[in-house]
């Protein structure tokens, strides 16, 4: 579950993390009475608009703004209030903007020069160990500072059986080239973080940039935010803030009727039951020369009104060219899943596109035979390669 910038500074907030502070908006008017709220609590005159949605290059975009009065404030926070913001990790239509935050101004002039860092904390999955990747070039993309300067990106991996020790903290700020007062207060933010990433039972936790501010603060001044699903029944608190506006429609659908599903990018629809067997479906699909439109798991049953269900969360997809079936009959028969696929298709009426079936276990044979006496437009299949076959012919 990702989460809105306000939302992702709030749980590091209650873990000691030390972050820009801001308030929401939803109108021009409540960004004028943040501002002054700000103004009162912080001392700051300008502030930094920022569109919230789940979606980064906001910048780029347009959906990050500095105001340097009040009268800016309300005119920039109602310009970007409402609009499409499109930005590198949104589609070409972008997202729409239901809210603002209002942050304080935070490079304030000082003894010494404001220095930004990238830092984020995920899962190496190469090892199963947890890691803190950072480098001195915050406010910049990483992939971009990966491809041209890689020997400035570090990475602490820390052992999942003692945590992270405080001289891993240390060597961050150390190789961040920081001391004095900036170096404690970077090995703070660098155990609190970790902690809020564990305690959170966050997927990730990015930081781009952490800023030294000009009086040697360091502070979160971003905060890109995913919380593991599989966790969500430990922290009620975060499910509240799921913001359902900002989610792929469909999936959102899916998830309400108990289906699986993912929106993908291709052509063939895939109707699988089990995770393992998607990813070969989807793997079978590629290999006939298609692509998969999405990943959707019914689970261990397959009824009539659980098809229709899910094929009508694939033809969502104006691009579905093609539907292909490949359930396997362990816990359900794949007569019954024959039968539910006929009855289904026959309730909704005109299908436009084909649709392949794979029915393999038990009662397989009864299965393929309720799909060819059927009259409907449906292909049936028992072997994988006969399945790929049929996808490629009805492609070409």
């Amino acid at each position: 579950m990702n989460l809105h910038e306000y939302q992702g500074k709030e749980i590091l907030n209650s873990f000691g993390v030390q972050i820009q502070r801001g308030i929401v908006a939803t109108t021009a008017s409540e960004a004028v009475t943040a501002a002054k709220k700000l103004t009162e609590e912080t001392g700051t005159g300008w502030h930094v608009i920022k569109a919230q949605v789940h979606a980064g290059g906001r910048g780029k975009g347009g959906g990050v703004k500095l105001a340097k009065n009040l009268e800016e404030v309300e005119q920039l926070a109602g310009q970007i209030i409402g609009m499409n913001l499109i930005t590198p990790q949104t589609s070409a239509e972008g997202k729409k903007v239901h809210q603002v935050l209002i942050a304080e101004d935070v490079y304030y002039p000082g003894d010494s020069e404001p220095e930004e860092y990238y830092m984020s904390v995920l899962l190496n999955r190469a090892n199963g160990r947890n890691m803190i990747m950072y480098s001195t070039e915050g406010g910049m993309d990483i992939e971009t500072v990966a491809e041209e300067t890689p020997h400035l990106i570090f990475t602490e991996e820390i052992d999942p059986a003692v945590g992270l020790l405080p001289f891993q903290a240390r060597r961050v700020a150390f190789n961040l080239g920081l001391s004095g007062q900036a170096f404690k207060q970077m090995t703070k933010f660098v155990s609190a973080l970790y902690t809020a990433y564990i305690q959170s039972d966050a997927s990730l936790f990015e930081i781009n940039p952490v800023l030294k501010t000009s009086d040697d603060r360091v502070i979160a001044v971003d905060a890109k935010v995913s919380i593991d699903d599989n966790a969500l029944f430990r922290h009620k608190d975060y499910e509240a803030m799921r913001d359902l506006r900002e989610e792929n429609p469909v999936e959102v659908e899916a998830k309400a009727v108990g289906l699986n599903y993912v929106d993908l990018d291709g052509n063939v629809g895939c109707m699988v039951n089990g995770a393992g067997l998607a990813m070969a479906t989807m793997d079978l699909i590629k290999q006939a020369g298609g692509e998969p439109a999405n990943f959707l798991d019914v689970g261990g049953t397959a009824d009539a009104e659980r098809v229709e269900t899910a094929f009508n969360l694939i033809l969502k997809d104006p691009n579905v060219k093609a539907i292909l079936v490949n359930i396997f009959g362990g816990i359900v028969r794949c007569d019954r899943v024959a039968q539910g696929i006929v009855e289904a298709y026959k309730n909704m009426g005109t299908i436009n596109v084909p649709i392949i079936v794979r029915l393999q276990g038990t009662n397989a044979d009864i299965a393929k035979e309720i799909i060819d006496t059927s009259g409907l437009d449906v292909h049936s299949a028992i072997e994988f390669q006969e399945a790929a076959d049929k996808v490629q012919a009805l492609l070409s």
